[in-house]
């Protein structure tokens, strides 16, 4: 068996202010969620797509169907958490992943840690194999003007 590489991305737009916001699993106080059949973890969205890309498995729609009722306002990261089993169960596991948010609000630094930890956890995996960066698009375009976060993610699948 080969290594194999996997890109997902994943795009909500905000919702209202009752709407808690998440990413990777985290929490981010002070800010509306973003909308969404789920919770709408645009991060945890965007690592289990590229999880089942590596495995040529389709996208989080495949695997678990689009706006069926029982994943209403699901926790993406348990999705995550399944999907992670899908590669174990396939004998590969995460070499590493890296992750990049565009948002222009909120500041992600002081949770970049916590969301590290929360995806290391989730994949089975040590946090030194995680990286979350964060980037803005300088006020342009539809995330620019604060209208919704983006994700990318990048993993690296190997034997087990």
């Amino acid at each position: 068996m080969n290594p194999r590489i996997g890109t997902g991305l994943d795009v909500h737009p905000f919702g209202d202010a009752t709407r808690r916001l998440v990413l990777a699993g985290i929490e981010i106080p002070g800010e509306p969620g973003l909308d969404g059949h789920s919770d709408a973890d645009v991060v945890s969205h965007a690592v289990a797509d590229a999880l089942l890309g590596a495995l040529a498995m389709g996208d989080l729609g495949s695997r678990f169907g689009v706006d069926t009722d029982e994943l209403e306002d699901a926790d993406s990261i348990e999705l995550l958490r399944q999907v992670a089993g899908d590669v174990s169960e396939r004998s590969y596991a995460v070499g590493n992943l890296d992750v990049v948010v565009v948002a222009q609000r909120p500041r992600l630094g002081p949770h970049r840690d916590d969301m590290r930890r929360r995806l290391a956890e989730t994949l089975g995996i040590t946090t030194d194999c995680v990286s979350v960066k964060a980037t803005t698009t300088d006020r342009l375009g539809t995330i620019g003007r604060g209208e919704g976060i983006a994700c990318w993610a990048t993993v690296l699948l190997v034997p087990e």
